[in-house]
C-alpha cells in the first residue's frame, strides 16, 4: 500500500513539474509577443508613427493640389485677362505706362 501511494505522489509530483514548465513556457512566449507586437519593428508604436506620417504626407498633398490649382488659374488669367496682365506688372515689377508717374509711400 504504502508503495502505491509514493508512486502516486511521484506521479502527481511529475504532472506538477510538468504543468508548470507548460505554463512558464507559455507565459514566456505570451511575455514574448506582447513586447513584439507593442514595441517590435512592425509594432504598435511603430504602426502609430507611420499613421501620423500618412495623415502628415496628405494634408501636404491637399495642399500642394490647391497651390496647383492656384497656380493654373493665374496661369489662365495672364494668358486671357489683359487687365490681369497690367495689374501684375504694376504691382509685381513697378511698371508704368509711358507719361505715367510712381509714387511709393512707406508705411
Amino acid at each position: 500500500m504504502d508503495s502505491i501511494k509514493l508512486l502516486r505522489n511521484q506521479v502527481r509530483s511529475e504532472i506538477k513539474k510538468r504543468n508548470l514548465v507548460f505554463f512558464t513556457f507559455f507565459i514566456l512566449c505570451f511575455i514574448y509577443l506582447s513586447i513584439s507586437l507593442v514595441f517590435g519593428e512592425m509594432g504598435l508604436f511603430r504602426y502609430i508613427e507611420l499613421n501620423k506620417t500618412k495623415n502628415n504626407l496628405e494634408k501636404q498633398i491637399v495642399d500642394i493640389n490647391r497651390q496647383n490649382e492656384q497656380i493654373k488659374a493665374q496661369i489662365k488669367s495672364l494668358k486671357d485677362d489683359p487687365f490681369y496682365k497690367e495689374k501684375l506688372a504694376r504691382e509685381e515689377f513697378g511698371l508704368a505706362k509711358p507719361d505715367e508717374y510712381i509714387f511709393q509711400y512707406d508705411r
